[in-house]
């Protein structure tokens, strides 16, 4: 399923590092960040949340939470976010529930071979709930000025 500007963004919960849950519940009232990724530690991914973290302090003055999800399991999100100094809350979407919901587990193709996985996506929710815009097959340079600008245009 596609998201669309505009529209509710489906509601997640989700275990997170620092041993708390992250709901798009408890972020009402202020803008979210969510940002899909395929894997800690990989290259792109590394890039992109350093990216998110070297402007978290704007996109805090913006009152944006960034919340970074995938599939991996939370023990590998602590070790990525200690490694990396991240000071913003990655999800685990082992089940990849919420990662269907979001229309961002999808078939890839690597060398002929086919399998699931995440595509690189970053949705911006306002502080109703509501997706202001949806950025999909993300090319990590530039991406994080791009989400913060559009979070300070809210």
């Amino acid at each position: 399923m596609a998201l669309t500007p505009g529209t509710k963004a489906p509601a997640f919960s989700l275990p997170a590092t620092g041993g708390k849950d992250i709901s798009l519940e408890s972020l009402k009232g202020r803008n979210v960040v969510l940002y899909f990724y395929p894997k800690d530690d990989t290259s792109g991914c590394t890039l992109e949340a350093q990216n998110f973290q070297a402007l978290r302090k704007e996109f805090e003055a913006a009152d944006t939470e960034i919340v970074g999800v995938s599939p991996d399991p939370l023990k590998s999100h602590d070790k990525f976010r200690t490694k990396y100094g991240l000071e913003f809350p990655l999800a685990s979407d082992e089940a990849t529930a919420i990662l269907e919901a979001y229309g961002v587990w999808v078939e890839k193709s690597m060398y002929g071979r086919k399998y699931m996985g995440v595509e690189r996506t970053t949705v911006l929710i306002d502080r109703d709930g509501t997706i202001a815009k949806v950025w999909n097959k993300v090319k990590v340079p530039g991406h994080a000025e791009e989400v913060l600008a559009a979070a300070q245009a809210l």
